[in-house]
């Protein structure tokens, strides 16, 4: 009788997209229908961030002691490169924005809906619609003294079809017709990002950093296996791609704020007054 061995390790590594689907299929069996899961699921950008710090953030977040300068992220003008099939947000901007925050290295500051809700108070005040006596008056806000403007680039490979081929040629899987046509479903998804950090004084960039992540995704039931896993990112977690590329900038950040960490502080505004007296870098 003719045996196969799987002590090779490609071979092993081979079964484990099965392995996994096997086990996405008991994990659905097991989860209550009709629940809701608070805080659960999402991707590894997730928490809040504010006077009380970095609230559940993921536990690879890289952070600093104190702020150094305030901060805008802009759009970057030349846009992102994902597929608009993937129905992700149209902008990564609010993800960086709050792992921004949750570092503790940067007060930032809103340069989009934010803003034009300021300047739109404004006129209201100006059109004498809202009291005289506002609070949001001209002259007091505050200038970013740095600017991130980040880059993206998706790709999705369809690399099931020649992982079934070399299945199909071991005899041991070849009469499991099931389990190669899961094997055609598995993608390979990639995300590349950078940010670019500029001070606004000088327009000197003072720093930049690349991220990537890539995962398997194994089609049925949306399993994925990724690099960086974990668990919310503002409108990317609802999908795999989404979950990468969330993992990706997560990576980028964390590079950028180790240069950061090199800066020497800007002379800040006074923080945002709290219940406690101020809020603490």
């Amino acid at each position: 009788m003719r045996t196969h061995s799987f002590s090779n390790p490609w071979r092993r590594g081979l079964l484990l997209p099965v392995a996994a689907l096997a086990l996405s299929g008991c994990l659905d069996k097991q989860a209550p229908k009709g629940s809701v899961e608070l805080g659960q699921g999402g991707s590894v950008v997730t928490g809040s961030a504010g006077p009380l710090g970095a609230q559940g953030a993921h536990a690879s977040l890289t952070t600093c002691d104190k702020p150094v300068a305030t901060l805008a992220l802009a759009e970057n003008p030349d846009g992102y490169t994902v597929s608009s099939q993937y129905r992700l947000p149209a902008s990564p901007v609010p993800l960086i924005k709050l792992m921004a925050q949750q570092s503790g290295c940067f007060r930032v500051m809103d340069r989009a809906g934010g803003l034009r809700g300021t300047i739109q108070e404004n006129e209201l005040k100006e059109a004498g619609i809202v009291r005289a006596d506002s609070t949001v008056s001209k002259g007091k806000g505050l200038e970013a003294q740095y600017t991130i403007v980040p880059s993206l680039t998706f790709s999705e490979q369809d690399a099931g079809r020649g992982i079934a081929g070399i299945a199909s040629s071991i005899p041991v899987l070849r009469d499991l017709g099931a389990l190669i046509g899961l094997i055609e479903q598995i993608k390979l998804k990639e995300a590349q990002v950078a940010l670019l950090l500029t001070d606004n004084e000088t327009t000197e960039q003072l720093a930049a950093a690349t991220g990537s992540a890539r995962s398997t995704d194994m089609g049925l039931g949306g399993l994925i296996a990724s690099k960086l896993g974990g668990a919310g990112g503002i409108g990317w977690s609802n999908t795999n791609e989404g979950k990468v590329i969330a993992a990706a900038f997560l990576n980028a950040h964390n590079q950028l704020v180790t240069q950061v960490r090199q800066l020497q502080p800007k002379p800040l505004p006074p923080a945002a007054p709290t219940r406690q007296g101020t809020i603490s870098p």
